[in-house]
């Protein structure tokens, strides 16, 4: 396949690019920053700068967006909310254009979300028929959905990759945990009661890559996997396979003067199941948390 790949030097979109090279797929990634996309890939890619090179006479089989500026690292003033609609909707509002004036259309639009669509869920089970929280991240999902499903108006397959936590040594939030709970020093989240909706990278390329193929496949998918814990679960394994204990905990109320509305990222809880994946038939390696942590503790 012709491929455009959007987020392809960040962590998910760095390993998601070279399966896909692996695979035999020709690749295009667009990057603000084309020095270091080609540093990572160098000759094995073509790098785009911007999405105007994308002609009318340029065609991709398939589209991934990836793209979106870390959504916790930086206080959301109003100033960096836009800029997290920018980097999602903007983007993706982009594509969908480019895809409009081709004259060969893309078959498939795989495009990134987060389950941070369903808000807060407190103990329900939120599967892809809910409806989106009312919070700023649920809102700005909603958005970077509605603008991804514009391209079905012209034949275009979209599906929306509403993402768990990742678990990768290398990158995301586990990356940021695994220093302080080697030494000793991680902690649960305030009570640990709320839900945690993980999937190991390899899955998630997996999950990903199977979305690519599967003609009927659409719509929102749950991209987590079967099993979610409590965050006093997921503390617990993840000193576990270090061979530690958790011995403290965070209280919400040390957190949100510093956190504000970010804080419902870490105390708020998902509980999400991937229903869609599972009944069209994917299969995961790591569906377990334990198995996965085992898996990223010796890699």
């Amino acid at each position: 396949m012709q491929i455009l790949l959007t987020g392809g030097t960040g962590f998910i979109g760095q390993s998601l690019a070279r399966r896909l090279l692996l695979q035999g797929h020709a690749l295009t990634v667009l990057s603000r920053d084309p020095a270091k996309a080609s540093a990572l890939f160098g000759a094995a890619v073509t790098v785009w700068p911007s999405i105007s090179q994308w002609h009318e006479n340029t065609h991709f089989d398939a589209v991934i967006n990836l793209a979106g500026e870390p959504i916790i690292d930086k206080a959301w003033t109003a100033k960096r909310k836009q800029a997290l609609l920018d980097s999602r909707v903007g983007i993706t509002e982009q594509l969908v254009s480019a895809m409009r004036r081709a004259h060969r259309k893309p078959y498939i639009f795989l495009s990134g979300s987060a389950i941070g669509y369903y808000g807060d869920c407190g103990p329900a089970v939120c599967t892809e028929s809910a409806a989106a929280g009312r919070d700023f991240a649920a809102q700005l999902c909603r958005q970077w959905e509605q603008a991804a499903r514009k391209a079905e108006a012209f034949g275009v397959r979209v599906a929306l990759l509403r993402t768990g936590l990742v678990l990768a040594r290398h990158g995301g939030m586990l990356k940021k945990m695994i220093v302080p709970f080697s030494f000793g020093l991680g902690s649960r989240l305030g009570n640990g009661r709320q839900m945690m909706s993980w999937i190991h990278l390899d899955d998630y390329i997996g999950a990903l890559l199977f979305l690519l193929d599967c003609e009927d496949c659409h719509g929102a998918f749950n991209m987590t996997a079967p099993n979610p814990v409590s965050n006093q679960q997921f503390s617990r394994e993840l000193a576990g396979s270090l061979k530690r204990r958790v011995l403290f905990s965070t209280p919400e109320w040390a957190l949100k003067p510093v956190l504000g509305e970010r804080s419902l990222l870490l105390f708020g809880g998902q509980n999400v199941p991937p229903g869609k994946l599972l009944g069209h038939g994917f299969q995961f390696r790591y569906p377990k948390l334990a198995d996965a942590l085992k898996n990223i503790a010796v890699n």
